[in-house]
């Protein structure tokens, strides 16, 4: 029987850092928690066609950092900087406390799992067929520099008439109970008019140095 664990969790404070990196006392605890979880939401929301491939928080006593890190870091920007500024306004309306907004650039959106998954499902969306997505993407990342790449979809896979499955593509190497593998991991659902198809990815990106 496996005994599964998520892959980034599995190796934060190793090779993986935290996204939310802040301390706080108990009583604020949950409150801070649930502020960070209501600016991704609407940062994800809003900055939908940038590509984000992550967003971390780091919060002082008087201010918040947000560090967005997008394909497209212009789609943030916006004119002259004025995406960046009516977003900060928003993030306001949730939070009290000064905020910062840094947009950074992803240099290979094919090796970055959460770009890659959000590149399949908006292939799934068009009714282009997921194995020629799927190939596509593998052959992507492996041109790149990945060392492997995994991805496996789950739901009615060929259209509504179709029994509901799980496949799964591989391509190279991808050392999941290794704690000094790089990999990284990303999951969503893709809401279909038939159903919800399940895409995960995982990306070995070679080994890292464990102190």
């Amino acid at each position: 029987m496996g005994q599964k664990i998520h892959p980034l969790g599995f190796r934060l404070g190793i090779s993986k850092n935290w996204s939310s990196r802040w301390f706080t006392s108990k009583k604020d605890y949950g409150t801070l928690a649930l502020e960070d979880r209501e600016i991704r939401e609407l940062l994800k929301d809003r900055l939908s066609l940038a590509g984000i491939k992550s967003i971390d928080i780091e919060r002082t006593e008087n201010e918040i950092s947000v560090l967005i890190k997008v394909s497209k870091p212009g789609v943030v920007i916006g004119r002259g900087g004025t995406g960046v500024e009516e977003i900060e306004k928003e993030i306001k309306k949730i939070t009290k406390g000064k905020v910062k907004i840094t947009a950074e650039g992803v240099k290979t959106p094919e090796i970055e799992a959460q770009l890659v998954a959000d590149y399949i499902s908006r292939q799934l969306k068009r009714r282009v067929p997921y194995r020629r997505v799927v190939n596509f993407a593998l052959r992507s990342a492996m041109e790149k520099g990945a060392k492997g790449i995994k991805i496996r979809l789950g739901g009615v896979l060929s259209g509504s008439n179709t029994i509901s499955r799980r496949e799964t593509f591989k391509e190279g190497s991808v050392p999941a109970q290794t704690l000094r593998a790089d990999i990284d991991y990303a999951q969503l659902d893709c809401q279909m008019l038939f159903g919800t198809i399940g895409v995960k990815v995982w990306i070995y990106k070679g080994e890292v140095e464990v102190k």
